[in-house]
C-alpha cells in the first residue's frame, strides 16, 4: 500500500506533531504535581516571620530580627539539605518507572508540609521541612524527565518551558492562599493547606502511563543493571564533563531562586513595617509580591526554550544568569536600603522573576545530555548536588544576617555565583539541534 504524503507549501511553516490524549493528560497530571510543589516549597518563605516569631520564643531563642534571619536561613537550608537527599529519586524511577516514583515523592512533601501545621518549637518544624524537602526535590528531576521523554522530538523543548511555568503557578495560588487563608488564620492553616497534593499522589499512581523509551528499555537486562549502577555511571568518562558542569550551574541558580524569591516575602514584609504599614497590610504586600515575581518567572520560562532554541543553551542560559546577578544586586544591595524604597522593591521582582525563569532550560537541556537508562539518575543528582551547594551558601547567609543585623547586603552578595557561572558555562555541553538520547 502506498501511503499518501501531505505536501507543505514552500515557506510554511512546519506542522507540529500533534499530541495523544495520552501525551496531553500525562503531562497535565505531572504540571498538577509541579504546580503543588510550588505552593508547597514557597508557603515556608510565606509564613517565615509569623512561624519564627511564634516558635523561637516556644524554643528558648528570643525573636530579635537577627535571630529571625538567622533561623530562617537555617531553616531554608535544611529545606535544601533535603532537597539534594532527593537525588535517591533518580535510581528509582530508572529501576521501578518515573510515574510510581514521582507520585510517591508527591505523598511525602504534602504530609510533611501538612506536619508542619502542628510544630510546637523550631526544631520540629525544621525536621518536617527537611523531610517535606526530600519529596519536593524528586518532582523537578521526575516531571522534567516524564514530559522529554513522552513528548514528540519537536515538542518536548517548549514542554519543558510549559511545565516549569507550573512551579510559579504554585507561587500565584501559595500568595493567594497567603492573601486569605494566611491573613485570617495564620501560618499553621498555610500549612495544612499542603496536605491537598496528596490526593494527586492517587491520581497520578492511577491514570498516567509511563512513557516510551522507558517502557521500551524497562524489559532489557542491560536497562537494569545500569539503573542499579547509574549513579557510578554518571562519572564516567564519557559524561563526567556534563556532569560536573550541570550539577555546578543548577547550584548556581538554586543560589538565585533562594536569594531571589524565598526572602521576597521577608524583604517586602521589612520594607512595608519601615514604611508605617501594619502586620495584615504587610502580609497582603508580600503576597502580592510573590504574584508579581511569579508573573514574571512564568514569562521568563515560557522565552526560555525560545532564547535556547535560537542562541543555544549556553548563551541563552548565560543572560539569564548576568540578569539574574544584576536585579539581586539592584533589588537587595541597594533598593532595600532606601527610606522609601518599597515601590521600586515591588517593581524590582519584575526582573528578579523573569531572569529567575532559568530553570526552565535545565528542563529541557539536562534530559539531552543522557540516555534513557540514567537519565532520572543524572536529573536528580545534579540537582540534588545543587541543592547542597544552595544548602551551604544559606548556612553562610544566616551567620552573615545575624552579624550585619539586616538580610539586605548578606543577599546582594549571592550575585557573585552567577558571576561564576558565566565563567563554567563555556565548559558545559552544548546539546542544541541534537535529539534527545534513547
Amino acid at each position: 500500500m502506498v501511503k499518501a504524503i501531505a505536501l507543505q507549501e514552500p515557506g510554511a511553516k512546519p506542522r507540529r506533531t500533534p499530541l495523544s490524549r495520552e501525551q496531553v493528560g500525562g503531562f497535565w497530571a505531572v504540571y498538577a504535581g509541579w504546580v503543588m510543589d510550588g505552593v508547597d516549597s514557597v508557603i515556608y518563605a510565606l509564613v517565615l516571620i509569623p512561624a519564627l516569631t511564634e516558635l523561637l520564643p516556644a524554643s528558648g531563642i528570643a525573636a530579635t530580627p537577627g535571630n529571625l534571619g538567622m533561623y530562617g536561613s537555617i531553616l531554608f537550608a535544611l529545606f535544601l539539605i533535603g532537597w539534594g537527599l532527593s537525588f535517591i529519586w533518580g535510581p528509582l524511577a530508572d529501576r521501578f518507572g518515573r510515574v510510581k516514583t514521582l507520585a510517591a515523592s508527591i505523598l511525602i512533601y504534602s504530609v510533611f508540609t501538612g506536619a508542619a501545621a502542628f510544630a510546637d518549637n523550631v526544631w520540629a518544624l525544621a525536621a518536617f521541612r527537611l523531610i517535606a524537602g526530600i519529596g519536593v526535590g524528586g518532582e523537578w528531576a521526575l516531571a522534567g524527565t516524564y514530559v522529554a521523554e513522552s513528548w514528540p522530538e519537536d515538542r518536548r523543548k517548549m514542554g519543558a518551558g510549559y511545565l516549569q511555568t507550573g512551579y510559579y503557578v504554585g507561587f500565584f495560588i501559595a500568595a493567594w492562599l497567603n492573601y486569605t487563608v494566611g491573613a485570617a488564620y495564620g501560618w499553621r492553616a498555610m500549612f495544612l493547606c499542603g496536605l491537598a497534593p496528596a490526593l494527586l499522589a492517587i491520581f497520578t499512581v492511577l491514570r498516567v502511563k509511563e512513557p516510551g523509551q522507558w517502557r521500551k528499555g524497562s524489559h532489557n537486562s542491560t536497562a537494569m543493571a545500569s539503573a542499579r549502577s547509574s549513579l557510578r555511571e554518571l562519572f564516567a568518562p564519557a559524561y563526567l564533563r556534563r556532569t560536573l558542569t550541570s550539577a555546578t550551574l543548577v547550584g548556581v541558580a538554586i543560589i538565585g531562586l533562594w536569594a531571589g524569591s524565598v526572602y521576597e516575602a521577608s524583604a517586602v514584609v521589612t520594607l512595608a513595617k519601615r514604611a508605617g504599614i501594619d502586620g495584615v497590610g504587610a502580609v497582603h504586600l508580600a503576597s502580592v509580591g510573590a504574584a508579581i515575581l511569579s508573573f514574571a518567572t512564568i514569562l521568563g520560562c515560557l522565552a526560555a526554550p525560545w532564547l535556547a532554541e535560537r542562541l543555544g543553551r549556553r548563551i541563552a542560559l548565560g543572560i539569564y544568569f548576568g540578569g539574574m546577578a544584576l536585579s539581586i544586586v539592584f533589588a537587595f544591595g541597594w533598593v532595600f536600603y532606601l527610606p522609601d524604597g518599597l515601590n521600586l522593591f515591588m517593581a524590582s521582582l519584575l526582573f528578579l522573576g523573569f531572569f529567575g525563569g532559568n530553570f526552565a532550560i535545565f528542563s529541557l537541556w539536562l534530559p539531552e545530555q543522557y540516555p534513557t537508562r540514567i537519565r532520572a539518575t543524572a536529573f536528580a543528582f545534579n540537582a540534588s548536588v545543587g541543592r547542597f551547594l544552595g544548602a551551604g551558601v544559606n548556612f553562610l547567609l544566616a551567620a552573615a544576617i545575624q552579624w550585619h543585623g539586616s538580610l539586605g547586603l548578606p543577599i546582594a552578595w549571592t550575585a557573585a555565583a552567577f558571576a561564576a557561572g558565566l565563567l563554567i558555562l563555556p565548559f558545559a555541553v552544548e546539546t542544541r539541534h541534537q535529539a534527545l538520547p534513547g
